[in-house]
């Protein structure tokens, strides 16, 4: 067995990216089951690739702290295997939070699946060691599994338990941890032995070369970590001050037209709207009139009253509801009073929505 030791410094530096990566994707989809669903796609892919890029680089940089007394190199090949295992785990966790219902259930199956990206994207890099064999048991797995399971749990359960900058920052602990604590919980149950050959299945891959992909990785990360950083302060100093003015626009109420004249109505009063080409029908009781706004800029204007997109066609009052109907992957409104209404599509990608403003 090889006596080993590790940089404080590279460690310290491993934690800083964990830190930084976890921010950076969980922060990123913030407001992500707000959009529709191609946009959601590419938030959550970009999402999954900083998050597992940053489980990744982690692991490496402090493997450049890994301080043996012999030289050995990677395998390129499945060194490039287990950045994309990360990747794809930790994307089909964000698939499962973005596009189905955020039960209990499916937050806890998405941090499993994340603890066990953590866990098969180390193993998968330390099966890349060339030169020096890692040695380990059943046993030694199972209990870094159990950390790494336990703490992104937490991550994933306090991040979307509660969408707020206060539990994004808490996940971002969690996460940071978790993928730290792992790593050396693994190396730390893990033995070193010399080999005479190298089996590798693809180009040799040194500490040298490796530490530039480290690099460039970590650095992609910090820039999206600090574009990031940026917009999560904003909301407190600027965006909040600026968007205070809108409600001011509906003092006189939801345009219609009623016989040439144009009138206005409270938001409460509305139960629906429906788009009609560059305009908008609205549908009160018994009646069913004219807006000029666009479907847009109604739900733009009338997001603060509580108003939310059903169907790239329809916004819904919740307040006006009377049923709701789940089926196989979208849904159904249905409105009492409203007789020119009687129900409303909810499309796949507005169906989260729909449900948590119902209580659902």
């Amino acid at each position: 067995m090889l006596d080993y030791s590790h940089n404080i410094w590279l460690v310290a530096a491993s934690l800083a990216v964990a830190l930084m990566a976890g921010f950076t994707g969980l922060y990123l989809t913030h407001g992500a089951s707000r959009l529709d669903s191609q946009r959601r796609k590419l938030v959550v892919a970009l999402a999954a690739i900083i998050l597992g890029g940053g489980i990744w680089s982690m692991h490496f940089v402090a493997m450049l702290g890994l301080q043996l007394p012999i030289l050995f190199y990677y395998d390129a090949l499945i060194t490039l295997i287990s950045a994309l295992v990360a990747i794809l785990m930790v994307g089909l966790a964000l698939l499962l939070l973005h596009f189905r219902p955020r039960t209990p259930q499916n937050l806890i199956g998405s941090g499993v699946i994340v603890g066990l990206g953590i866990v098969v994207m180390h193993y998968v890099g330390m099966a890349g060691m060339q030169l020096c064999r890692p040695v380990y048991n059943v046993l030694d797995v199972a209990l870094a599994m159990l950390a790494s399971v336990i703490l992104s749990v937490a991550a994933i359960w306090v991040a979307y338990g509660n969408r707020t900058q206060r539990n994004i920052l808490l996940g971002t602990v969690c996460f940071g941890l978790a993928v730290f604590t792992m790593h050396f919980v693994a190396t730390g149950l893990t033995n070193f032995v010399a080999t005479d050959s190298a089996g590798g299945a693809g180009p040799a891959l040194d500490n040298q070369v490796l530490a530039m992909g480290v690099t460039v990785s970590v650095f992609l990360i910090c820039g999206a970590f600090l574009l990031t950083g940026i917009s999560f302060i904003e909301p407190e100093e600027k965006l909040v001050p600026e968007r205070t003015p809108e409600p001011t626009t509906l003092r006189a109420g939801v345009p219609f037209e009623r016989e040439g004249q144009t009138f206005f109505t409270e938001p409460a009063s509305i139960a629906a709207i429906r788009a009609e080409g560059h305009y908008t029908v609205l549908y009160m009781g018994p009646e069913k009139l004219f807006c000029p706004w666009s479907i847009t800029e109604a739900e733009t204007r009338l997001h603060p009253d509580g108003f939310l997109r059903a169907h790239r066609s329809y916004l819904v009052n919740p307040k006006h509801i009377s049923g709701f109907e789940r089926h196989k992957d979208n849904g159904t409104c249905y409105f009492d009073g409203v007789d020119a209404l009687t129900k409303v599509p909810v499309s796949r990608s507005r169906l989260t929505d729909i449900r948590d403003a119902l209580g659902l």
